[in-house]
């Protein structure tokens, strides 16, 4: 039973981190949009692919919350992320911490799909070398924002995705 034990416990962890891995790949099949970008260095220069995330300051209620998700590749070849818990596709999964400046937590109001694992191809989006990716997504589609207050949302998905986003961002919900 301990062996058991033992083996179903690798089993899980290699299977959680097998999406977060950056393989290359020869090309994009995903039909992901590449936009040309240059990628300034800073102290995510070693990683290999890396996230920033941007939204609007102030946002009016009526108004959607976009937030713009950009995946860089800093190496010299062609890398790949899994793009389940990510806005590379609806949302299917929490992988965002929306909170009020008081520290209360936003709701999740989307969908929570189960997943085949070791996720399939169609699951990596590629990005080229020294290019990125980008995403736009609305936060009113995924999370109960309602109130008007400063919000300050973290990507928590990195265990999926493999994607690190170092920093978190914050806007001003207004009437």
């Amino acid at each position: 039973m301990k062996n058991f034990s033992t083996l179903l416990s690798a089993t899980v962890i290699l299977a959680l981190s097998s999406c977060g891995m950056n393989n290359n790949v020869a090309q994009n099949s995903t039909g992901a949009t590449n936009s040309s970008a240059t990628v300034a260095a800073d102290s995510t220069a070693g990683k290999a692919l890396f996230a920033k995330m941007l939204v609007k300051d102030t946002i009016k209620a009526g108004e959607m919350v976009e937030l713009k998700f950009t995946v860089y590749n800093n190496a010299d070849t062609t890398q790949q992320f899994c793009k389940w818990h990510t806005p590379f596709e609806p949302f299917i999964s929490k992988y965002l911490d929306v909170k009020s400046e008081s520290g209360e937590e936003v709701n999740y109001k989307g969908a929570m799909a189960k997943r085949v694992m070791p996720p399939p191809a169609s699951s990596y989006v590629a990005v080229n070398s020294k290019d990125s990716v980008s995403a736009t997504v609305d936060l009113l589609k995924g999370y109960d924002i309602s109130k008007p207050a400063r919000y300050t949302v973290i990507y928590v998905g990195q265990n999926m995705s493999g994607l690190i986003v170092k920093d978190s961002i914050s806007f001003v919900y207004t009437k």
